[in-house]
């Protein structure tokens, strides 16, 4: 069900941590949030699918984040008012059209319409990520950076196989161990290697706070089905605590 209380949330959510702990979480669609200033002409049955947020991805990043002491930063706004994991020039930063559903809101926003949402919900973000990782800076010890997220399990049909996936671009510095260690788990993972999509977005959020600065950087994607309920949430924020901890340390 959509969340649209009557009045909306700061465009963040922030969560504090050990600046010193050599990591900082990110969650870029953790919401399906919508003000009730934007009408978006979408049918409520939509804000349950995948098109309006990443299922689960929210409640794994918050477990994880307590668990390494990591700052964290997520969004609470839903991916249909614009995604902040595109850049700016991205003719998929406002969805007009996605996975089937017709975004009536969108259809006709303008120049001046995107720059607004930029704004309000995209710039908040971006800044609340880049004082975590400033901060992890003047605290003597540069951080990676891990943004969570959750695939379906079908897409147009074709089932993935994938439990989960680990994307990145140039930078391989943190997704080659850790797809290692996913691939050890002893519950026998299938793990994608930059699947179910590749990890090299420009302007994407691991690139325009990640790639930039030199840090080493992952993008997990956890299958949706296995992170719906809580206690696969639990379970995989805790494999990934177990697998971030050592690597992070190294």
């Amino acid at each position: 069900m959509i969340r649209q209380e009557p009045d909306a949330p700061h465009p963040c959510e922030i969560i504090p941590g050990d600046p010193a702990c050599g990591l900082v979480l990110a969650c870029d669609h953790a919401s399906n949030h919508v003000p009730p200033d934007i009408a978006l002409g979408v049918a409520e049955a939509e804000f349950s699918r995948h098109i309006a947020y990443d299922i689960g991805a929210a409640a794994v990043t918050r477990i994880l984040a307590r668990a390494l002491n990591a700052p964290a930063v997520l969004t609470n706004f839903s991916r249909l008012i614009i995604d902040p994991n595109r850049g700016r020039a991205d003719p998929t930063l406002v969805m007009r059209l996605s996975d089937g559903a017709i975004v009536p809101g969108n259809a006709r926003i303008d120049e001046a319409g995107k720059a607004a949402r930029i704004r309000r919900f995209y710039e908040p973000f971006d800044a609340g990520i880049a004082a975590a990782l400033a901060a992890a800076g003047q605290a003597g010890r540069a951080p990676a950076l891990v943004t969570i997220h959750s695939f379906t399990p079908y897409w147009r049909g074709v089932p993935r196989p994938w439990h989960v996936g680990i994307l990145y671009d140039r930078d391989e510095r943190l997704a080659r161990p850790l797809i290692a260690a996913l691939a050890a788990d002893p519950a026998g993972l299938t793990v994608g290697d930059n699947e179910p999509y590749g990890g090299g977005l420009p302007g994407d959020t691991i690139d325009r706070h990640a790639t930039v600065n030199g840090l080493a950087n992952a993008l997990v994607e956890i299958r949706q089905d296995l992170i719906a309920g809580e206690d696969g949430q639990r379970e995989w924020a805790d494999r990934f605590a177990r697998v971030l901890r050592p690597l992070i340390a190294a």
